[in-house]
């Protein structure tokens, strides 16, 4: 069953910026507070890759391409995680996905980036 939806996505020219936000409507609270959420994007024919991570304690971890432009956080009482994106490039167009880390359920539909250059 998939517990998460993602929204924010949209088309921005290269340089701009979008926030993006993942409700995870169908996770009990009990699970989503403590789950380390994270971020994902998938280019079509390429595969999903790892973006960005924050934990129950909000410690964050981020991917190289992303590092310095990309923001994750979370609001628990909206079981909600953001993803805040700076400085958009071509390179970062995709569909962008939020899932639990370490125990992932069902791939929502994502939320697609499209950055023109």
């Amino acid at each position: 069953q998939v517990q998460v939806v993602e929204s924010g996505g949209g088309f921005v020219q290269a340089g701009g910026s979008l926030t993006l936000s993942c409700r995870a409507s169908r996770m009990i609270t009990s699970v989503f507070n403590p789950a380390t959420m994270g971020w994902y994007r998938q280019v079509p024919g390429n595969q999903r890759e790892f973006i960005a991570s924050i934990s129950s304690s909000r410690v964050t971890n981020y991917a190289d391409p992303v590092k310095g432009r990309f923001t994750i956080s979370r609001d628990n009482s909206r079981k909600t995680v953001y993803l805040q994106m700076n400085s958009l490039k071509p390179e970062d167009t995709a569909v962008y996905y939020c899932n639990n880390v370490v125990t992932p359920g069902s791939w929502g539909k994502g939320t697609l980036v499209n950055v023109s250059g």
